[in-house]
């Protein structure tokens, strides 16, 4: 979570455990990705619904790829297949969120994904 958020966010591992439970109890999903029994990286992909559409569609939740793997594909073969997963379900449309800096928005926008709302914040400090 902490690479997600450009360090933005630090759970404690209770914390971010509960977060993926939740997820997890949703009827969401790891996709991961192992050379044998080395583990490379994950996509957790489930559903989401637009309350103000009243539809639904598919929802990339995070891709995380080890960091000395970064760089050779790996983060494209897991989109793929998370997109892949959500279109056999019957989704019409991938939605994520992701913030602003974070390298994998170059991976996002090559992939076809396109702003769709922008999220602004103000320090009152």
């Amino acid at each position: 979570m902490s690479d997600g958020t450009l360090g933005e966010a630090r759970p404690s591992d209770e914390k971010a455990g509960l977060l993926v439970q939740s997820l997890l109890d949703k009827g969401c999903r790891y996709l991961v990705a192992e050379d044998g029994d080395v583990f490379q990286g994950w996509v957790l992909i489930g559903g989401g619904k637009d309350s103000l559409a009243d539809r639904t569609y598919g929802f990339i939740y995070e891709l995380y790829v080890l960091e000395p793997l970064r760089g050779n594909g790996l983060g494209r073969k897991l989109m793929e297949e998370a997109i892949a997963h959500l279109k056999l379900e019957g989704h019409t449309e991938v939605r994520l969120s992701v913030f602003a800096g974070n390298q994998a928005i170059q991976l996002y926008k090559k992939m076809g994904f396109t702003n769709r709302t922008l999220s602004m914040t103000c320090s009152l400090k």
